[in-house]
């Protein structure tokens, strides 16, 4: 039986799970490796506060999210399906190696913030 995400080093497990399948997703890895060129020494550890405030309100992330998802907009346009994708493997990732109630909340926090960004990136003037 699947534990539930329970504090740092789940999230960190979960984290880096997610990103070496969107490393390799051909629907999405085009933005990691080809737009921005992430970082992965840099990037890795600041979603890892990202979805640990998220989920038990550490308060260790600092930052801007949208902005960061407006501009890679900019580079290269973002697509209703990218963000499906990305809510897919994000999903999935975290149902594969977990279960239980905080694993059903950072996948629901983790829906509201793609609807949220979609939303603001690709609609923004019916947005206010």
């Amino acid at each position: 039986m699947k534990k539930d995400i329970t504090g740092r080093k789940d999230i960190e497990l979960l984290i880096n799970s997610f990103y070496k399948i969107v490393k390799e997703d051909p629907v999405i890895d085009y933005f990691f490796n080809d737009v921005v060129k992430v970082n992965w020494e840099k990037h890795l550890p600041t979603m890892y506060d990202f979805w640990e405030n998220i989920l038990f309100y550490t308060g260790v992330y600092n930052g801007n999210p949208m902005a960061i998802h407006k501009n890679l907009h900019h580079l290269s346009p973002l697509k209703k399906e990218h963000f499906e994708q990305w809510l897919m493997i994000f999903s999935n990732t975290a149902n594969s190696l977990f279960s239980g109630p905080n694993t059903d909340l950072i996948i629901q926090r983790a829906q509201s913030i793609a609807t949220v960004m979609e939303l603001k990136i690709l609609h923004p003037a019916n947005i206010d």
